[in-house]
């Protein structure tokens, strides 16, 4: 367990947990991007949090993958893969993260600066072994709210790229990966 603040931790995600996660999943995702899909979202939430998925996700040596809990409650998951570089931003090594999904009554208080923030600095811990010099993400450019968040942290853009799910409505495709510099 990984203490994040006095009431947010991290507690890493285990191949017994496939199902708690994919149930979670159910509840969290829909919120937040079902009208960006023909079927509500159900073909990501079902292929994505897939118990082979997710243990393909798990097998992956340099990623972490965590449960996020608020007073000992699982409100999210957070995905974290280390050395996974960002095409043409040649600075030192990166890292990714990849997933950082809260539930709808969390958001808002604070939760995902923080586990930025500690992403931030066990990156730079990390940094003076392995020379780890960016953060990024992809961000879906129709929530924009998520973009004025990132950018208070101080990222930036970078580039776009489109999703090329067959259920993604086209008008929602474009993710701009976004970076900083540590």
């Amino acid at each position: 367990m990984i203490k994040i603040s006095k009431n947010i931790k991290l507690k890493e995600i285990t191949a017994e947990d496939s199902e708690v996660l994919f149930r979670l999943m159910q509840e969290i995702y829909p919120p937040a991007y079902q009208h960006f899909w023909i079927d509500n979202g159900n073909w990501y939430v079902n292929s994505q949090y897939s118990k082979e998925n997710i243990l393909k996700e798990l097998s992956k040596e340099n990623a972490d993958y965590y449960f996020i809990l608020f007073k000992n409650k699982i409100v999210g998951n957070f995905r974290i893969i280390w050395n996974e570089k960002i095409a043409n931003l040649s600075e030192g090594k990166h890292v990714k993260l990849h997933r950082i999904y809260l539930h709808p009554k969390t958001q808002g208080k604070g939760f995902g600066k923080k586990l930025l923030f500690w992403l931030e600095e066990k990156a730079k811990e990390k940094a003076k072994e392995k020379g780890y010099k960016i953060i990024w993400l992809d961000a879906m450019n129709e929530q924009p709210q998520a973009f004025q968040f990132y950018e208070k942290l101080g990222y930036q853009y970078h580039s776009h790229t489109f999703l090329a799910f067959e259920l993604l409505k086209d008008e929602v495709r474009k993710m701009s990966q976004i970076y900083k510099v540590l």
